[in-house]
């Protein structure tokens, strides 16, 4: 019989407690490595379990099985087939089988008991981000967890309220702060290149009607189209801002203020069912809580400027339409152009952005370039998960911590706020605790 959640948290509360008694406040990640890291921990073993291994659990496990010195222990998934092709996976790769767990949703608890596990990455359902970060935190494991972390606000604080008592690292696996030409435009901004930041834009435009929310073939729901039913928000809030909160320097010197978002109505997706599967499908009937564009625009402490985007239910390509705008210059995504006053050598003509990201490529991305190619989303994911396997073997801070995941995840529950009143101005909770005011950038430092 399954114990509780609050029963596992109770009696794993003082043996998270001691783990982090050692040290309550880690060293800052570093990548590469400084000559004061001995070898010894380079070749040291990390051991890594996964909670959901579907698609995209899989999909991470392939990068991680393509790491020096990464075990599987154990693996979770309450699907039979996905649990048993992840666990070959394993075994093709020449590693030895991991153990399965898997016999009910929270099996997982009882994987988090091993003491073979020095961390985490979770891959499941939405609903699931948020508990299975707090009870591995709980249980002294470093926390990958994938986006969004937490899905309401209750959640944004059980994730910061549970590092703060155990000072386990949660890491949010937001893919695109990591991307090569965000993380040169985050090296052109820190010199100073577009001057005082201003306004950003940011987009998450992702057609996902017809393979995430619902079966292509069928027309059926699939995992994510109940929220489509029961909410009408920025469903999928941190992609867009991944490269916004270190551009703009969010948590160390500029913090969200408050939010306003709008939503339009529901077109796209009866209108997807009309067209695809006919006006009898029951899909094609049913009405949607959830708007097809949200726009939300948030306000910091200091004044500037953020308009985020939300677009994953009409016909498009795939966009992210990021623009960061100074007093000196901007950059635009989209058009892979830059305008900086006093360098382009046309007045008000764009010029283009590949010059610059061979100019300020980031050290990250020299670092790895070579290897980092031959996986998902350009080599960002092989980044993602190579700097948090790093963190967790030389017990430092992860590259993005526990208070970015509450920041960008809450605008999820917070837009949904603002549009149900109409569009007014929802403030933020300062889950820093007004450490903002004085914490010094540190993503990606150079």
């Amino acid at each position: 019989m399954s114990i509780s959640r609050r029963e596992f948290l109770k009696t794993n509360t003082a043996a998270a407690l001691s783990v982090a008694a050692g040290g309550s406040i880690l060293p800052e990640f570093r990548f590469p490595y400084s000559e004061s890291i001995a070898q010894t921990a380079l070749d040291k073993p990390v051991r890594i379990a996964v909670l959901g291994t579907g698609n995209r659990g899989r999909g991470l496990m392939g990068i991680l099985l393509g790491l020096k010195n990464v075990e599987f222990p154990a693996l979770c998934d309450i699907q039979p087939a996905n649990l048993e092709m992840a666990q070959e996976m394993v075994v093709k790769a020449g590693r030895k089988k991991p153990e399965g767990y898997g016999k009910d949703e929270t099996d997982y608890r009882r994987l988090l008991e091993r003491d073979d596990i020095d961390a985490v990455i979770i891959a499941s359902y939405w609903e699931w981000h948020t508990p299975m970060a707090v009870d591995a935190m709980q249980a002294g494991k470093y926390t990958g967890v994938e986006v969004p972390a937490a899905y309401t606000l209750e959640e944004c604080w059980d994730l910061v309220k549970t590092h703060e008592a155990t000072k386990v690292p949660c890491m949010m696996l937001e893919n695109w702060s990591f991307r090569r030409d965000n993380l040169a435009v985050l090296n052109m901004i820190r010199k100073g290149l577009l001057g005082e930041i201003v306004h950003c834009h940011c987009a998450h435009s992702h057609d996902c009607i017809d393979h995430w929310f619902f079966d292509p073939d069928t027309g059926l729901d699939r995992w994510a189209a109940k929220y489509l039913l029961t909410h009408n928000r920025d469903q999928y809030p941190t992609h867009q801002q991944g490269p916004v909160l270190s551009w703009m320097d969010m948590g160390c010197g500029d913090y969200y203020d408050h939010i306003t978002s709008t939503a339009t109505e529901c077109f796209g997706i009866n209108d997807y069912f009309n067209r695809r599967f006919g006006p009898e499908h029951p899909n094609a009937k049913r009405k949607y809580m959830q708007g097809d564009i949200i726009s939300s625009v948030v306000r910091t402490k200091k004044g500037r400027s953020i308009v985020i985007n939300y677009d994953m239910q009409l016909p498009r390509p795939y966009d992210n339409r990021w623009m960061i705008q100074g007093n000196r210059g901007l950059y635009d995504e989209d058009r892979s152009v830059v305008y900086l006053t006093g360098k382009s050598p046309q007045y008000h003509q764009w010029e283009p952005f590949s010059p610059y990201q061979e100019l300020y490529e980031h050290k990250w991305w020299k670092a790895i370039r070579s290897e980092a190619g031959q996986f998902s989303h350009g080599g960002t994911d092989y980044l993602e998960l190579k700097l948090f396997v790093e963190a967790v073997r030389n017990k430092t801070q992860t590259p993005l911590d526990v208070y970015d995941a509450a920041l960008m995840s809450a605008n999820g529950p917070l837009s949904e706020e603002s549009i149900a009143k109409g569009g007014a101005p929802i403030p933020y909770p300062d889950f820093t605790g007004g450490r903002w005011q004085t914490a010094r950038p540190k993503f990606a430092v150079e």
